[in-house]
């Protein structure tokens, strides 16, 4: 959905991204296999094609894992968060040329069915020097497969946003599972110490991102402890105009909007991908997802229609220009009366409707 709530197909800026991707996965292969031609006369060009393609999935996969903990960190990051599911299909297809020319130039030849040949013809997994790294990325590959198949958003309502973002996470199983194929094959066969300091500082620029942006959200997971009814979450004027103050209470985030002179608060987890809603801002009278622009009510939690999205809401009071959060959720969709802020000088008061 975009800002005016309109559903999000395949609109020219998705086209012009994937454009620009696949101009610049050509461009990459091209650019390997002329410097390769030029360091290493000797080699094939399908061993080029082989290396390219690898080269270039195991890059793009870095950049998909990137993007989450940069988003994360800072919003001007959000728009390659948007085509993110383009970004990881691409990196699937990339992968499988690699493994399809590897396949055929070292399995296709012989009486044995090359998938089976893959994992019979080594078997020495007690070996470290010998290890089977090609059942590493083989494993790798049909996870990035099934992660490909269902990125529709298909698969995102059938599956539901839990089980489908938990199916998801194996991204970084594949991960683990690409860096060891790329450290027991390439790097063992491999005199040059390029490809070693190259992974060295992907495996650290991902890692890094991810410890950073977990340190930065700890700072939400600190629980408002108290055994009233209602909890002090904030204050009305730590609150942005049309944004949210995100808070923890009762072991879920809460976003609290100030919006028109009003106050309510929702689930800060969107119901398309888990997205922070507190994130995002009112639009047209909505909340909007700042991932996907999916959008909420915020006195209702619910979608406008024709959509069926719902999300859980929370009661509110403010007094003394502080901001109650009642500690247990309504059900999704309920609607809530949002607070109505009065001002007599600076001070604000609860209206009792």
């Amino acid at each position: 959905m975009s800002e005016k709530y309109a559903a999000i197909s395949w609109n020219r800026q998705k086209k012009i991204y994937d454009g620009v991707l696949w101009s610049g996965v050509a461009g990459y292969l091209l650019l390997f296999i002329a410097l390769g031609s030029i360091f290493q006369p000797d080699a094939t060009i399908e061993t080029l094609l082989i290396r390219g393609f690898g080269t270039c999935a195991f890059l793009l996969l870095h950049i998909v894992l990137m993007i989450g903990p940069l988003c994360r960190l800072s919003p001007r990051f959000l728009p390659l968060l948007y085509n993110r599911r383009h970004l990881g299909v691409t990196t699937f297809f990339v992968g499988a040329a690699h493994a399809g020319f590897s396949i055929f130039q070292f399995h296709a030849l012989g009486s044995v069915n090359p998938f089976v040949s893959i994992l019979v013809s080594n078997t020495r997994f007690t070996s470290l020097a010998d290890f089977p790294f090609q059942v590493l990325g083989l494993i790798a590959l049909i996870i990035l497969f099934l992660m490909a198949v269902t990125s529709h958003d298909f698969w995102l309502n059938n599956l539901t946003a839990p089980v489908w973002k938990t199916l998801h996470t194996l991204v970084y199983v594949a991960y683990a599972l690409l860096v060891g194929h790329v450290v027991l094959g390439v790097l063992q066969s491999e005199t040059s110490s390029i490809f070693a300091v190259s992974l060295g500082f992907g495996l650290i620029l991902v890692i890094g991102l991810h410890l950073i942006a977990a340190f930065k959200e700890t700072g939400l997971d600190k629980e408002i402890v108290s055994t009233d009814e209602f909890v002090e979450a904030c204050s009305v004027e730590e609150i942005p105009e049309k944004r949210a103050c995100i808070r923890t209470i009762s072991g879920e985030r809460v976003a609290i909007f100030k919006y028109d002179g009003k106050i309510s608060a929702v689930s800060n987890v969107c119901q398309h991908q888990n997205g922070p809603l507190g994130e995002g801002k009112i639009i047209d009278g909505c909340i909007t997802c700042p991932w996907h622009g999916f959008q909420y009510e915020p006195e209702t939690g619910a979608s406008p229609p024709p959509f069926t999205e719902k999300i859980p809401t929370f009661n509110v009071k403010v007094a003394d220009g502080k901001v109650f959060v009642h500690r247990q959720p309504n059900a999704a969709g309920t609607r809530v009366e949002p607070q109505v802020l009065t001002t007599d000088s600076t001070d604000f008061t609860e209206k009792i409707f």
